[in-house]
Parts: structure tokens; sequence; C-alpha cells
């Protein structure tokens, strides 16, 4: 009997155009990936973790160790992209947030696995902790790479501080709402008294360019640049163009990829008053379609590339003796 070769998997589903596209993109190198259709499970898609680190069965195949992955989504919230929960939210809120931990901690326990074997996951789930932003922008100013003053907060002396010394902008803290400027009625205490509900991200305004650059296992892909007249640039690109950055900027992309712990990231930088790049984020799976599209270049072959790079055939089966 041959033996079957590693698979490279794609975590999320093939309803979603990225993992879609990275699938065909196997599919033309030669792999037939599997898709770990995270959606799935636990209605439709069995899953049985063992308590050996290898012992993973998934649709009544075993696992083991996969060469690499991509990891899309997990679909862990009911409120996340993706995710229908609303019936269920409206029938029974607390039994359907506990039905989605457990869903997430099994999940996230396959991942985790995999990567104490050695996978390589495009990305991690180790470097969850480094993306939740409050502490990403910290973790890279501690490492000396520029970022923006910000302030994350629910305290409206310190936003009125924070904003008396900066023009500043307002988002929210994990992001998922258009970015706003600052303005002199939102320091109002009306609107102030607002933070007792939730904090938010306050930062200094960067006036310059929107730039954004993709960065696969230490190496630069391609930086672009956006063009836009929004203070958020997402949905209001009025063109996107590669960009060559100075040979510093770069370097700091790929320090902070490294920092961060990505093997996979677009990143956002804007340019200060000074003209100087600051570092926005670094997502941990970011959106390509779009930016191939508009800026006639390629992310997602680059992807696949280092995706492959990790796999390889299964030994062919002899043919029997006469």
């Amino acid at each position: 009997m041959p033996t079957r070769a590693a698979p490279i998997v794609i975590v999320g589903s093939l309803a979603d155009d990225h993992c879609r596209a990275v699938h065909e993109g196997l599919r033309a190198r030669g792999h037939e990936p599997y898709v770990l259709d995270a959606q799935r499970f636990p209605d439709e898609l069995p899953i049985s973790l063992g308590h050996a680190l290898d012992d993973i069965v998934i649709d009544g195949r075993p696992m083991g160790r996969p060469a690499s992955a991509y990891v899309r989504s997990l679909y862990q919230h009911p409120a996340g992209y993706g995710v229908e929960a609303d019936e269920a939210m409206k029938e029974d809120w607390r039994r359907t947030l506990l039905a989605f931990r457990e869903r997430a901690t099994l999940l996230s326990a396959v991942l985790l696995r995999w990567e104490r074997l050695g996978v390589p996951l495009y990305n991690p789930s180790a470097a969850n902790l480094n993306i939740t932003k409050p502490y990403q922008l910290a973790l890279l100013q501690a490492h000396e790479l520029p970022v923006p003053a910000t302030l994350w907060s629910n305290d409206p002396q310190a936003v009125r501080a924070f904003c008396g010394e900066h023009q500043a902008i307002y988002k929210p803290v994990a992001g998922g709402a258009a970015t706003r400027r600052v303005e002199a009625r939102d320091l109002e205490p009306e609107r102030l008294a607002r933070l007792e509900a939730a904090p938010v991200c306050f930062q200094e305004l960067l006036p310059g360019d929107d730039v954004r650059v993709y960065v696969i296992d230490g190496r630069i892909v391609c930086a672009l640049r956006i063009e836009t007249e929004a203070i958020d640039f997402r949905q209001h690109e009025t063109s996107i163009e590669p960009v060559e950055l100075p040979a510093e900027v770069l370097a700091q992309c790929i320090r902070a990829t490294e920092v961060v712990g990505l093997r996979y990231t677009g990143m956002d930088l804007k340019r200060d008053r000074h003209g100087a790049y600051k570092i926005l984020e670094l997502n941990p799976s970011a959106m390509f379609l779009g930016f191939e599209a508009r800026a006639g270049v390629e992310i997602g072959g680059p992807l696949c590339d280092a995706l492959c790079a990790h796999a390889r055939p299964a030994p062919a089966e002899r043919a029997p003796l006469a």
C-alpha cells in the first residue's frame, strides 16, 4: 500500500473567495488540499481528538501532522463574519455562547496541536495574542518599531488629554467599524459618556499615504499605495498601485512580522505629517484578491508556493511483480 502524503490544509470555507482561490492555486500546483470547513463544525463535521498530540480525526480521516495549513478563519464567534447565529442567539443567547465556546476550544486545540507538531501554519494560533491591537502596537514599540501615538480608553479625562495633544481619529478597539476623525462635538460630556459602554481606540491623525505591505516567510511580496480621499481607505479606494519603499521601511516591515510571529501578513502603514511611515497593524488573515485585481500584482500565488514548499508528494505505488 502506498503511503498517503501529508496534505496541505485550508482552514476556513470554500464559500470564502480567498479560501477558494488558495484551493484552486494549490490544485494548479499538483496538490489536493484538505478543507477543514469550520462552518460545518459541529453540526455536519465530526472531529475527534485523542490524548496523543497527533491523534486528530476529521470526518473519519486521520489527519495527524499535515504538511502545512492556510488558516483563514475558525468562525469562532456568533457575531463574526460568515457566521449565521442570529436565530440561535434569539432563542437562547446563553446556550449559544456556551456552545460557541466549546466549539472554539476544540478547533483551537487542533491548530495548537499542529503547531506543536511543527506544522507551518499561515498563521499560527500562538500569534493570536500578539494580534490583539492594544498589545500589538505596544509590542512593536517595545522593539523600537515606528507606531502612531495611541490611546485605548474608557476614561473621558484621559481621552480629552490625549486629543488635546494630538489631532486624532477614533475607531473600535478590535476593529469592525469605520475610522473617524475626532471633532469638537466628540469631546462633549454626553458623547464621552458613551465610553461607559465600551472603550474606544484614539490615535494620532496620520495625513500621509496609506500603504499595504504583504510579507510571506520573511520576504516582501509587494508594497501598494492606496489613493483615497477618506480617513479610512476601506471601500473608498480611488486607485491602488505598486510603490517602492525605502530599504529601511521594508526592513522594519520584515522585523515587525517576526516580532508579531506571523508567516503571512498584509500590514498597514501610513505616513505622518513629517513623512515618516508608521505601522498601524499587522493582519493575520489579510484579504488579497481585491488588491491583486486593482494593482496587477500576485499575492495568492506566492502564498500557495509557500504552502507547497513544505509538502511532498506521496511515494509512487509500485507495480505488482509478474
